[in-house]
């Protein structure tokens, strides 16, 4: 089994339930902008349906995040990869592994530091009021436990 296959052996409950979140989510997006459309055009606008919209794209891309994190289906460049021998391989992978975990780490940095600095501001939507705080949870929920996955990765492969 390969090295890419081994490493998307992660529960099937758990890559059930990301599944299922990612596609409600951008279901209900679709649903919601759907209908928005046809108010506008029947002359009933729905208002607040980007703040929907916009608020179940962020659970759709979170879950999407990790969920392809779990799978270890990042978008990669394999025309360079596939062409090396297999030494230098494992050294570039491990190599793409530790950058990964350092953007996630970074990401996770900035959201903690935006959210730290906006927590007592009582943030939320113009028109229906959605609180931002609750999302930003999630985002930073979804960029942590995607840097746990690249860590447990980087460390499993740095045993002998």
């Amino acid at each position: 089994m390969s090295e890419q296959r081994r490493d998307s052996d992660a529960p099937r409950s758990a890559r059930g339930a990301l599944f299922y979140l990612g596609a409600a989510a951008l279901l209900f997006a679709m649903a919601v902008d759907a209908v928005a459309v046809v108010g506008r055009h029947l002359g009933f606008p729905l208002l607040g349906s980007l703040e929907l919209v916009q608020a179940a794209i962020l659970l759709a891309a979170s879950s999407a995040l990790v969920s392809a994190t779990l799978a270890n289906r990042h978008a990669s460049a394999r025309f360079l990869l596939d062409r090396i021998a297999p030494g230098a391989r494992a050294v570039i992978q491990r190599f793409n592994c530790a950058l990964t975990l350092l953007f996630f780490i970074a990401l996770a940095i900035g959201q903690i530091w935006i959210a730290g600095d906006l927590w007592n501001a009582h943030e939320d939507s113009e028109l229906l009021h959605i609180p931002y705080a609750p999302l930003r949870i999630a985002s930073i929920a979804a960029v942590v436990l995607a840097a746990l996955i690249v860590a447990r990765r980087l460390l499993a492969r740095a045993k002998p």
